[in-house]
């Protein structure tokens, strides 16, 4: 019933065990792990789990290496499809109930639940579609400032109890309904790493409701590589540019329209 699909880089096997035991689902069909070091280590590990595939791969970068195991996953059995990244955890019976919540709500392509680091706070993971100053130049800017933008596009002054439909889902843990990929396509290969997960959700969102379900929640050991790297923080700023090509810097109709219409919903002041 379910595929999922993780693509690693050097990544350490301590972290991927952790992750795969999140998976010891019997809904689990098959575990894709694609490889972007093409490290030997990393598919000697994935010999020892019967439903585990390796893929060797250079390093095509995020949404392409989803994209492979995408393609192969289309012409199979799968009904839902879970993007990972390898420093997510979360109990098996999660798989359960976001599978029983898509069953139950037939136009939902997609879903993402409460997400929270290892010290229990939340990771602000759904948000308004963004725009050049909340992707580029809030680096730039004075903390009080920052601080004041990151309440609305983060939407901080929600309360995340409610289910709700939202057009930004963070790419570390995204629940699919597959044949939805069939109507929008799969993730945006101009995209290396970073922006893929805002333009995959929001072209989702188009055609089907993308659901932030806080009624199960996962951890993610995020380590917002972009803010203590040089190398990935200019990737990050590469593809925001991509992404504003593609979408439009000042004028997004559809940024406009989604973003004002839920934080009306959210009753934002």
């Amino acid at each position: 019933m379910i595929t999922v699909s993780i693509v690693t880089y050097k990544t350490d096997v301590k972290e991927l065990t952790k992750c795969l035991q999140s998976l010891k689902s019997p809904l689990v069909l098959k575990i894709y792990i694609v490889d972007n070091s093409n490290e030997k280590y990393i598919q000697d590990f994935c010999l020892n789990y019967a439903n585990v595939e390796y893929i060797s791969s250079e390093n095509v970068g995020y949404g392409t290496g989803h994209n492979q195991v995408l393609r192969k996953v289309l012409s199979s059995s799968s009904i839902y499809h879970l993007v990972l990244n390898s420093d997510v955890y979360f109990d098996p019976k999660v798989l359960e109930q976001l599978v029983e919540y898509m069953n139950e709500n037939l136009d939902v392509a997609q879903v993402q639940p409460n997400i929270i680091y290892p010290d229990g706070k939340m990771q602000y993971t759904c948000r308004l579609l963004p725009t050049p100053v909340n992707l580029i130049f809030r680096r730039f800017l004075p903390k009080k400032m920052i601080s004041r933008m990151d309440e609305r596009y983060l939407l901080k002054f929600n309360d995340h109890t409610q289910a709700i439909d939202i057009p930004y889902h963070q790419g570390s843990f995204m629940f699919f309904r597959t044949d939805c990929f069939n109507k929008v396509g799969l993730f945006d290969e101009r995209f290396f790493m970073y922006l893929e997960d805002i333009d995959i959700t929001r072209r989702m969102h188009k055609y089907y409701r993308t659901m932030f379900w806080p009624e199960v929640t996962i951890v993610h050991a995020h380590r917002a590589a972009s803010y203590k790297n040089k190398k990935m923080l200019k990737i990050h700023i590469q593809n925001a540019i991509k992404y504003f090509n593609k979408w439009g810097w000042i004028f997004d109709c559809e940024r406009k329209l989604w973003n004002r219409n839920l934080l009306k919903e959210l009753h934002y002041k």
